[in-house]
């Protein structure tokens, strides 16, 4: 079904369906609810179902792209708006600073508040933080609205999964979340060619006036999602100034780190100070900012570990592929774009795939193969000697992608469901605040390494590392599979 020019598509039910009274042809037919389970466990009624996913993925899209496209126009903007290029990083940094500082906080507030509200002001936010950028005469004027960008972005993707969970029936939440994987693949992939083509017909404002319309359509389509109501509990404002001044310094002081060791070291310790202070006064909160009430759920705990470990795997290989295909393989930019978009484009298969699949059997044993798969590829490209032909790179990222497809839609799915329904915002907020977590680690990895080792030796390392860290991220997840956890069981109760 096509909603607003994108492509809407309702996963296979497992349950069999029975045609409406009122006559339907078959093509109609519609599920009948089963009285023995709760009614909000069903799900929206279609087609109100389908203009809610439609909200939901495209405000995805939108946030997407956005983190992807604007590295394109970094010289355009140093060049436009006379400022260094060094500082033009900023555009992006200042963008990826405000979605760590505010996941948790614009979770808690989502189940404060309501998760429909709070998703949509943020989808508002994003919008109107466009329009600024788009209109922007000087780098701070930027620089701010980027910022206002992220916190926008921040309460899109920290309740997208939690509403996903009232717009489908418990029994289809998998494969769910895995279009929603393959709608994050598929945007990321195609970010670049996009941000290209928009950068060869017009200039840089366009890339963020693009969104405006979006936007709007967005805000649209939002009257359908689901109301669950918001607990209305009191937000702590100290627990989110801790969290910022946790989550802002350990961002910049992870990129600085290796270069400006003086700044950056100090910016790490007061990360740290106030990540300490912040579990600290969390112990004492009903509802903490970090979920401490859900890590102390098994499966919840699990599933965060791996996917920091999974996520730092797969950022530290993606550093380390362009300069492995630049600099020790001689091939120009663009080839290497073309070379490595066969990873995302295989995560978009598998994910639809492993969350049919998540919804049938352990995710913990898919997540291992995931992670076992992510692992092997990452190895071969690590390890096999290519004699100046790229083909088998190819076949190696490809496997890579099937593995992190079929690591990261079970994994996200455990980490939801493990949550209560009414803590599904909290799930939301930890399963992003893992995932920029492990990229920050795989960032900062592949930093050290480059600092550490020459060029040439340092691409290759990164591979044998994001190999490793991938393998435990399988590993940890068996953690949570029927075996695993049966001997965790066993081992604590001898």
């Amino acid at each position: 079904m096509f909603i607003g020019g994108a492509f809407v598509p309702q996963p296979m039910s497992l349950s069999p369906k029975t045609p409406d009274t009122a006559g339907l042809p078959p093509s109609s037919e519609v599920a009948r609810p089963d009285p023995m389970v709760p009614a909000e466990e069903h799900g929206l009624p279609i087609p109100q179902r389908y203009v809610a996913i439609a909200a939901i993925l495209t405000a995805i899209v939108l946030v997407v792209l956005d983190g992807a496209i604007a590295n394109l126009a970094l010289p355009t903007i140093a060049l436009t708006l006379q400022v260094p290029p060094g500082v033009t990083v900023w555009v992006v940094t200042g963008y990826q600073m405000a979605i760590v500082m505010f996941l948790l906080p614009a979770a808690a507030v989502g189940e404060s508040l309501g998760y429909r509200r709070v998703f949509t002001a943020g989808a508002a936010l994003f919008t109107v933080a466009s329009a600024l950028c788009a209109l922007a005469p000087s780098l701070p004027w930027l620089l701010v609205a980027r910022f206002l960008q992220g916190i926008g972005s921040a309460a899109v993707m920290a309740l997208a999964l939690a509403l996903l969970r009232f717009v489908y029936p418990a029994r289809l939440i998998g494969a769910a979340i895995g279009w929603n994987a393959l709608t994050v693949a598929l945007s990321g992939a195609a970010g670049p060619s996009i941000g290209a083509a928009i950068l060869s017909a017009a200039s840089w404002p366009w890339l963020f006036a693009v969104n405006i319309p979006v936007g709007a359509v967005v805000l649209i389509a939002s009257r359908a999602l689901p109301r669950p109501p918001g607990s209305a509990h009191r937000i702590d404002g100290l627990s989110i100034a801790l969290n910022a001044a946790a989550f802002g310094p350990l961002v910049i002081g992870a990129d600085l780190v290796a270069s400006r060791p003086l700044l950056g070291a100090p910016l790490l310790a007061v990360a740290v100070a106030s990540g300490a202070a912040l579990v600290h006064r969390e112990f004492s909160q009903a509802r903490p900012l970090i979920p401490l009430d859900l890590l102390r759920v098994h499966s919840f705990r699990i599933s965060v570990m791996a996917s920091i470990c999974c996520f730092a795997g797969q950022m530290a290989s993606y550093v380390a592929l362009p300069f492995y295909l630049q600099r020790d393989l001689g091939l120009d930019a663009f080839t290497t774009g073309l070379y490595m978009t066969p990873w995302p484009l295989m995560v978009g298969l598998m994910a639809p795939l492993a969350g049919r699949l998540a919804d049938r059997m352990s995710t913990g044993w898919l997540c291992a193969i995931g992670g076992i798969c992510l692992a092997a590829g990452l190895t071969l490209a690590a390890a096999w000697p290519l004699h100046g032909s790229v083909l088998p790179l190819v076949l190696f990222t490809m496997l890579s992608g099937i593995g992190f497809g079929f690591f990261q839609t079970p994994n996200n799915r455990n980490m939801l469901l493990a949550a209560p329904r009414e803590r599904s915002g909290a799930a939301g907020g930890m399963q992003g605040t893992a995932r920029l977590l492990g990229q920050t680690v795989g960032g900062v990895i592949m930093t050290l390494l480059f600092t550490l080792t020459s060029e040439s030796a340092a691409p290759r390392i990164g591979l044998a590392v994001s190999a490793a860290l991938a393998l435990s991220a399988g590993l940890v997840s068996l953690l949570r599979a029927p075996l695993g956890r049966a001997l965790g069981d066993r081992k604590r109760a001898g």
